[in-house]
């Protein structure tokens, strides 16, 4: 029988055709910002100019270490919520309101983000809660909060339950055992679902201009009020900067997750 062979012309250039759907824009955008013309449509050499322009802009840098702080809050704050209920749901069995807890942790999930932001501005009009950085950060903790619950009770339903088990056979209480066994199990995932939530929160636009207040801006809410008079040629270098950020943060995640993992595998045996 004729062996068909996996890479073949036609998948090739599937492959060749959605990876330039998907990052030729972006590879165009970091290419002009590097642009010296005025016009952003118009290729004028290359030029650091619009840098230099972006770090004496005062509101899109404040824009954005508003984006940055709230980003780090909610992500780590997600996790954290995240990851207990979804050691809730794997490790609870069938307590009683099990069904009613997991839909209401996922329903953001499937929630239109519209509906979720006026919902919240109403929340915090009733409690006379002063709109800023912190009704920012609790409106992305509840956005990102199901997405790392996700991703970590995925992880913890695939674990082998026995190293547990053995944990406590050998002395260890429950939550020792969880510390000590299954927590370095599950870091990979914890540590991606901080990543997505950061992403998550940084890229985040509707519940933002829901919550915010004066003065207290995010990056995508400046820049979205921005773009509606035109494309400024410093909102490309802004933008490829936080490309940047990101993929920094892909590496280092990926890095802690792989050192996590085989800390991890090392350990489980003991």
């Amino acid at each position: 029988m004729r062996k068909v062979s996996g890479l073949s012309r036609f998948n090739i250039a599937s492959l060749a055709l959605g990876l330039a759907f998907l990052y030729l824009p972006i590879l165009i955008l970091v290419l002009y910002s590097f642009n010296a013309s005025r016009l952003v449509t118009v290729w004028g050499g290359w030029s650091l100019h619009w840098y230099r322009e972006l770090f004496n802009d005062r509101a899109m840098i404040e824009a954005a270490w508003m984006s940055l702080r709230v980003a780090v809050a909610s992500a780590t704050i997600a996790t954290l919520l995240g990851t207990l209920a979804a050691v809730a749901l794997s490790r609870g069995e069938r307590f009683r309101g099990r069904t009613l807890f997991s839909g209401m942790l996922y329903a953001p999930l499937v929630m239109p983000e519209v509906i979720t932001g006026l919902s919240l501005l109403l929340l915090f009009v009733a409690l006379n809660a002063e709109r800023g950085f912190w009704t920012v950060t609790i409106a992305h903790t509840t956005l990102t909060m199901c997405f790392v619950a996700v991703v970590v009770q995925s992880r913890l339903g695939s674990l082998d339950r026995s190293l547990e088990e053995a944990a406590m056979d050998l002395g260890c209480n429950p939550v020792r055992a969880f510390i000590a066994v299954t927590l370095p199990l599950i870091a990979p995932a914890i540590v991606a679902g901080w990543m997505l939530a950061f992403t998550l929160s940084l890229d985040d636009l509707v519940i933002a201009s829901f919550t915010t207040g004066p003065g207290s801006a995010t990056l995508p809410i400046r820049i979205y009020s921005e773009v509606r008079l035109g494309v400024k040629p410093e909102i490309n270098a802004i933008c490829t900067l936080v490309i940047a950020l990101i993929a920094v943060v892909i590496v280092i995640a990926s890095l802690a997750s792989k050192l996590s993992s085989s800390q991890g595998e090392s350990a489980a045996p003991l």
